[in-house]
């Protein structure tokens, strides 16, 4: 199972008959390979279709207070994307205006983001407007790759179609593979600058912590947390017969398909996790971790309040997670909010139990069960 990698591939020009899209397309064609292996989405954005007016924001995009709804549409684009991959022509020894007034309209969308740019032209193959957007791409914190592709229009252009030759297309699928590569890596670091796609959790830490929903691309960082909180869970219980010390990165990609899952970050940092699921009329909350230094500020408690929150709205009856029988932190959390204990479950753990007076998605007016 893959999570995609979204690639925003823009289209610079915006000039009526501009071949910018014609470059784009062969990009995609000649990376089509390299993307499917690697589950890579590439979101073609053409700057002429786009249409955003000169800046008009009356705030720094720094700020992050937009008030128009393209410049909402557009910051919500940029975020969306792991990477840009940036098509230019070269203007008078320089990128298109339309380009730099694209880049001015955004900040936190654009950080820690890797940039590979495809230049093309005629005599510079687009390599001083290359150096121009470098430079202000570097200043919004975005990290070029240095693979950059350089297209001479008189050796790649045959009518309405751009085919450079099988060594070009060779070199775009290298990078497209580089950029990804350089993308995983940095990932943390975008997360961190995205806005929150769940609700928030109260904590002292406002607005750098946030919870998203996990998807595969969280597996690895998910097993190293979880091998962390359970060794404390090992100690606690003198053994190591703990599934959750021996699960592997398999093992933990495949319950995330099965499981809804929650991850924790600050500042992109995961720092807690929670993943929980229907069983017949019971809501199963488990693996409910927070980082060892992270402790003791309520995180721990405000993921099993979202966890409950997020039971299914029809047929509910019970909460139930399970603990180890001499995890005294983890019981003395769940029984101040309103577990109890309901027997043994397997010979280390202990079963708990919250019932719900109404159950989710009954009529509150109907006999409580």
């Amino acid at each position: 199972m893959s999570q995609t990698f979204s690639v925003l591939l823009l289209s610079a020009s915006t000039r009526p008959n501009r071949i910018g899209p014609a470059v784009a397309d062969w990009f995609r064609r000649a990376t089509r390979d390299t993307a499917a292996d690697l589950h890579i989405d590439l979101d073609p954005v053409d700057l002429g279709d786009l249409a955003l007016p000169m800046l008009d924001e009356p705030a720094e995009p720094s700020e992050g207070d937009y008030q128009h709804p393209h410049t909402l549409a557009w910051s919500a684009r940029v975020a969306a994307a792991d990477a840009i991959v940036v098509v230019t022509p070269e203007y008078n020894g320089g990128m298109p205006a339309a380009l730099k007034n694209a880049l001015d309209y955004l900040y936190d969308e654009w950080a820690f983001k890797p940039v590979l740019f495809v230049g093309y032209g005629n005599t510079s193959a687009g390599t001083r407007s290359v150096q121009m957007a470098r430079q202000v791409t570097t200043a919004l914190r975005m990290v070029p790759t240095g693979a950059d592709l350089f297209l001479r229009l008189a050796d790649s252009r045959f009518g309405d179609t751009v085919a450079p030759g099988a060594a070009f297309d060779r070199r775009a699928a290298t990078a497209l593979a580089e950029l990804h590569r350089i993308g995983t890596a940095v990932r943390p670091l975008t997360l961190a600058r995205r806005p929150a796609p769940s609700a928030p959790v109260a904590s002292p830490f406002g607005r750098e912590l946030w919870l998203h929903p996990a998807g595969p691309r969280d597996a690895a960082e998910l097993l190293v947390l979880q091998r962390c909180c359970w060794v404390d869970e090992a100690i606690a219980n003198a053994t190591l017969e703990l599934g959750a010390l021996r699960e592997s990165l398999d093992d933990v990609t495949a319950w995330l398909a099965e499981w809804s899952t929650w991850c924790l970050r600050r500042n992109g940092r995961l720092i807690g996790a929670v993943r929980a699921r229907r069983v017949g009329d019971s809501w199963l909350i488990g693996r409910l971790m927070v980082a060892p230094d992270q402790r003791g500020r309520g995180l721990g408690r405000a993921l099993l309040r979202h966890a409950e929150a997020a039971a299914p709205a029809s047929g509910i009856g019970t909460l139930t997670l399970s603990t180890g029988r001499d995890s005294t932190d983890n019981l003395r959390l769940y029984r101040s909010s309103g577990y109890r204990e309901s027997g043994p479950d397997g010979p280390l753990a202990v079963r708990l139990v919250k019932r719900v007076a109404v159950p989710v998605g009954a009529d509150p007016s109907g006999p409580a069960r």
